[in-house]
């Protein structure tokens, strides 16, 4: 067992990778109550073309982790979600565009309930019937989504912004494309992708690091994983300019809501050097549009935004982007008003009181974060499957500078790479 120290955040982790690959990581936090936990795998809605080591590749349709996510909680047995409120847990899981995850938070019979997490993740249960059945369940949801005013104008600015990365597709995938899926294919992936080697289990709160390894090595020594090769995935030439510079949807919405962003020109950092362009790009982001910037409060004395603006950094390995947006009853005025305060700080850079306003702010959020193991264990895993660490952060936000801010605005805000979606009712 590995003991990680951290001074800087008066943290200590500790971490073992076991025989069969599975990382598992504990981070003791004394005098807590609740604990939660982590199961997840590297695995996403992005990943649909992959091969293991100089297998084949394999071409599976869009929104298959999200619909194994789905499967994942059916046992022979019956749902598993009543098995963990049996024992005073509450279970969840989500995918994303990079990893899905399984959880659980609990104040008692936290072995119980990780014996539980373990056993019903690595454990799938697959048929004709349960799969074809579940196909008409994420239809609906898919449906229902397609109505979400959010979801469209986020999906919608992705969808302008790239031509072949999957990353524009909806996570659930398309109706067409998940009755494409059946059994044999998702055990396919389920094999690829949730072999231990590629997940890692993670547990924040009141537990004892080592009775935590005890339990899942005792756990694993009981099951047998045969040895896999690297996961290799593939993803088609992604032409650097924005697919579209603009995408209406009409839907019955009250008041229009809008959201822009700048697609990154150069990809391909990862670890440290991925996480150094976050927190930066965040400083930035949050100088220019933030609650306490001058260009917010000019925008929301005149109406254009209300509290729903915001704005935030996506970043891995194969994709950058920002979003920046929210409701406003004139799109258009927002936008040339965004527009000029972009091309002023283009000019005359983000001045010194924004930019140390902007990093208290972000390493005082940082700091009350480690305080709730809920939000650590949201964000440990997204972390570690980018080859970096979220405990660097506060060492990376407290020697950021203002000459790294005003480079990496100049570098992100080039207009040939925005995008725009726009919801809105038909006929406006």
């Amino acid at each position: 067992m590995e003991t990680l120290e951290y001074k800087g955040v008066q943290e200590t982790l500790y971490r073992e990778v076991l025989d069969n690959g599975l990382e598992v990581v504990v981070l003791p936090k004394p005098g807590f109550q609740k604990t939660y936990a982590t199961f997840a795998t590297k695995y996403g809605s992005v990943d649909n073309q992959f091969a293991v080591s100089n297998d084949e590749i394999s071409r599976v349709p869009d929104g298959i982790a999200h619909f194994l996510e789905h499967k994942m909680f059916e046992e022979p047995t019956g749902d598993i979600f009543a098995t963990f409120a049996s024992q005073g847990a509450s279970a969840n899981a989500f995918t994303s565009f990079d990893r899905t995850v399984y959880l659980f938070s609990a104040t008692e019979q936290i072995p119980a309930n990780l014996e539980t997490l373990i056993d019903f993740v690595q454990n799938p249960y697959f048929t004709d019937e349960n799969v074809n059945k579940e196909k008409g369940i994420i239809e609906q949801e898919i449906n229902m989504y397609k109505d979400n005013p959010d979801w469209r104008v986020y999906f919608g600015l992705i969808d302008a912004m790239y031509h072949t990365h999957p990353v524009h597709i909806d996570i659930a995938g398309t109706v067409e494309s998940i009755y494409e899926i059946d059994k044999e294919t998702l055990y396919r992936c389920y094999e690829t992708f949730y072999h231990p080697s590629n997940m890692l289990l993670f547990v924040v709160g009141g537990v004892d690091a080592k009775e935590v390894f005890d339990l899942v090595k005792a756990n694993q020594a009981r099951k047998n994983f045969t040895p896999q090769g690297e996961i290799r995935r593939f993803f088609e030439d992604e032409p650097v300019k924005v697919k579209i510079p603009r995408k209406i949807t009409h839907l019955p919405v009250s008041l229009p809501k809008v959201m822009f962003g700048f697609k990154e020109k150069k990809v391909g950092l990862s670890g440290k050097a991925l996480l150094q362009q976050e927190v930066v790009s965040k400083l930035m982001l949050d100088a220019l549009f933030g609650a306490s910037s001058a260009l917010y409060q000019e925008l929301y004395e005149q109406n254009l935004i209300s509290d729903s603006f915001g704005s935030e950094f996506n970043s891995s390995e194969d994709y950058c982007f920002s979003v920046i947006g929210g409701d406003s009853p004139n799109p258009e005025e927002l936008l040339a008003k965004v527009r000029v305060a972009i091309e002023q700080a283009l000019t005359s850079g983000i001045d010194e009181e924004s930019f140390e306003r902007s990093k208290r702010k972000k390493i005082g959020g940082y700091l009350r974060m480690l305080n709730s193991p809920e939000a650590i264990a949201g964000e440990f895993t997204r972390y570690r499957f980018r080859n970096s660490d979220m405990f660097d952060l506060l060492q990376l936000y407290e020697s950021s500078t203002l000459d790294d801010v005003n480079g990496r605005l100049r570098e992100h805000f080039d207009f040939d790479q925005l995008a725009i979606s726009i919801v809105e009712k038909a006929g406006e």
